[in-house]
């Protein structure tokens, strides 16, 4: 059996280090051993460091991978649904690879960023880099519970995983990556009970408001959709917030056995319902990256290195 990689469905760390690359050489086989080798480098500092809770993903940007695995190609991989209406969008940006990194320490998550960069040089760019961080209990940092949503035990694995509908990448993720930056100033500005009609739920307590009782616009009622049988459309979330005491946001990280439930959930957010009723909450974040990637199995990555 084909087995998932550790940080798709970890619980949640302290700490996170989000590594986004392009890729700058046409070496695909050297590219395929060394992401290999960054599975032992994440299994070395996991066993090495196990109170630290160390957890890793690597994932494949959908354009390179037509380069990296030509022959192989999941299912369902699609490029990011770039999408826009009005002011609202969600833009595509740069990124052939996508490393996550989470520890329980901070200084874990840096010198296995140091490593994985050390290792696959001359290969790649470093596009983007961001650290992450819990916050309070959990919270985002426009004060709500973060990933409230997120489905519990072992239904998270059905959520996030490819399965056998899919044989050849079983125990693969569809993995969609958004850089959000908060507009602090302006949310701020806002009284509680206005951004908890925004969120649907309160903010002290992380009460979610009865469903007749929430605003169409509410963040909670435009991303709890029902499939065609009426099941609800999940997604597993491994966001984290990030920033400084200038720029605050959220790095938000879908994982999911396909790629439909994030593109559903994103047109609901930015188009909105038949009446235009949007996700009010993006009068206050902004998508400022945008990639979809597929993190196949380590069984996947293994197997890929040696041929």
């Amino acid at each position: 059996m084909s087995q998932a990689q550790k940080g798709i469905c970890a619980e949640p760390n302290l700490h996170a280090l989000y590594l986004t690359f392009t890729v700058v050489d046409d070496e695909v086989q050297a590219m395929r051993a060394k992401l290999a080798h960054v599975l032992d480098l994440f299994n070395h500092f996991d066993e090495e460091y196990y109170e630290a809770m160390v957890s890793g993903v690597i994932a494949i940007g959908t354009e390179y991978w037509y380069e990296l695995y030509p022959r192989l190609i999941p299912q369902e991989m699609a490029p990011f649904p770039s999408m826009q209406c009005e002011d609202r969008g969600a833009p595509i940006t740069p990124g052939d690879l996508f490393i996550q990194i989470k520890a329980d320490r901070t200084d874990i998550c840096h010198a296995i960023g140091t490593e994985v960069i050390q290792l696959l040089k001359p290969h790649v760019d470093l596009y983007e880099e961001i650290s992450g961080f819990r916050y309070l209990d959990g919270r985002d940092l426009t004060g709500f519970v973060d990933g409230t949503e997120n489905p519990k035990g072992m239904r998270k694995f059905a959520v996030a995983i490819v399965g056998d509908q899919d044989q050849e990448f079983a125990g693969g993720s569809y993995i969609h990556v958004q850089r959000y930056r908060h507009l602090m100033t302006k949310w701020q500005l806002l009284a509680v009970h206005n951004q908890e009609e925004i969120f649907g739920r309160s903010k002290a307590d992380n009460i979610e408001f009865d469903s007749d009782k929430k605003a169409q616009f509410a963040h909670t009622k435009r991303t709890n959709l029902k499939d065609a049988d009426g099941k609800s459309v999940e997604i597993l979330r491994q966001s984290m917030p990030y920033g400084n005491m200038t720029v605050q946001g959220l790095y938000f990280i879908s994982c999911a056995s396909s790629p439909k439930p994030f593109t559903d959930m994103l047109r609901s957010m930015i188009f909105g319902d038949e009446q235009g009723e949007y996700d009010k909450l993006l009068d206050y974040t902004v998508a400022e990256t945008g990639c979809a990637y597929f993190a196949p199995s380590i069984n996947f990555i293994k197997q890929q290195a040696k041929e």
